[in-house]
């Protein structure tokens, strides 16, 4: 592969400052996806939001798409799957990540610990930590498609 040069201009179009990201309209995922106390920050490309008019920091998205997701203890993602891999980063507080037709797989998680659900794969997560916790989510896809929710609706 041959070098490229960039100029500091078009790097600083490839940068997210945590302290600037806006949280992403809940409507962007569907009605009952983003509950009360809980927030997602679109950092590299839309990952599965629906608006169109949603703009993330790093728009240059190249097979995958990252997001961060704040929650309230007791908070989290209801069931849902994806056509893409999902991949969860815990940065901190304490998780647990549950699968299956009742939710009846699940796994605790803390800080820096990683999981990776399948395409298809029916999940959700919530904070049992006791502070405001964040997830480093990566999906795979340049346009990691429709959400399928627990009861059969897409976004």
């Amino acid at each position: 592969m041959a070098r490229k040069q960039i100029t500091r201009a078009e790097m600083l179009k490839r940068v997210a400052r945590f302290t600037e990201l806006q949280p992403t309209d809940p409507k962007s995922f569907g009605a009952n996806m983003i509950p009360q106390g809980v927030s997602s920050f679109s950092v590299i490309g839309r990952g599965v939001a629906e608006n169109p008019a949603l703009q993330p920091p790093i728009s240059d998205a190249q097979s995958f798409n990252t997001v961060i997701v704040k929650s309230m203890p007791g908070t989290g993602a209801p069931m849902h799957s994806h056509p893409t891999v999902e991949v969860f980063v815990t940065l901190n507080s304490q998780w647990v990540f549950f699968w299956g037709e009742k939710e009846e797989e699940q796994l605790t998680l803390g800080p820096w610990d990683t999981i990776s659900f399948p395409p298809g794969v029916m999940h959700g997560f919530r904070n049992i930590g006791t502070e405001e916790g964040c997830l480093y989510a990566i999906l795979g896809g340049t346009n990691a498609g429709r959400v399928m929710y627990e009861k059969g609706e897409s976004a």
